[in-house]
């Protein structure tokens, strides 16, 4: 039987260009089928068109919370925490701190991201008493799914945009093709700026 729950995702850390972002979305346990009936599923298995129709739907009917580290940001955090999932803690705390300021729910659930300890003591630093159940595979559960889908889909925003600012097509991933645009990039605005775009902790960097 399913009950109340606050499900949290992430989009963007495999990514070397555009923003890091945690998503939380609350489902009572009535809820939770009406997202399964409106298709709400893992957004790996989503088309971007599809993502962005569902994204609006949540956003309308659910209690939910976004936040979106932005290159600069995360290199900042980066260069202060070192560790990847030291920021995927502090970003999932901000969600479910701001989700649970609005809902009364004591059970988080998320996908399975290194130690459980980062975001539990980033909980408890905040005086939050809440089951976290950490698991691979979370996306099973419907409210995970749809936290995915609204990172994925501000993620994917977050990308855009700064294509259409800097005139340069960021490709997602981290492959030769992250490359080829850290090397445009670089010719037309000089190395020193690729943190503005960038996570600059990948190894792509290097190569440009």
């Amino acid at each position: 039987m399913s009950r109340d729950c606050v499900g949290v995702d992430e989009s963007g850390k495999g990514d070397f260009f555009g923003p890091l972002v945690a998503a939380g979305v609350y489902a009572s346990s009535g809820e939770v089928d009406e997202l399964v009936c409106r298709g709400v599923r893992d957004s790996k298995k989503l088309s971007d068109s599809r993502i962005c129709s569902l994204s609006k739907m949540i956003r309308d009917s659910f209690a939910y919370d976004v936040v979106v580290v932005n290159p600069q940001r995360y290199n900042e955090l980066y260069s202060g925490m070192k560790n990847l999932n030291r920021i995927l803690a502090w970003a999932h705390c901000r969600v479910i701190e701001n989700l649970l300021k609005r809902v009364d729910c004591s059970l988080v659930v998320a996908d399975q991201f290194g130690d459980s300890y980062f975001i539990e003591e980033a909980l408890m630093s905040e005086g939050r008493e809440v089951k976290l159940v950490l698991r691979p595979r979370a996306e099973d559960n419907p409210a995970v799914a749809a936290a995915s889908i609204l990172a994925r889909d501000s993620f994917l925003k977050g990308l855009s945009r700064l294509s259409d600012l800097y005139g340069v097509n960021f490709p997602k991933g981290s492959s030769e093709r992250a490359v080829e645009a850290g090397r445009l990039f670089a010719e037309l605005y000089g190395r020193k700026r690729l943190g503005e775009v960038a996570k600059l902790h990948f190894r792509v960097t290097k190569k440009i």
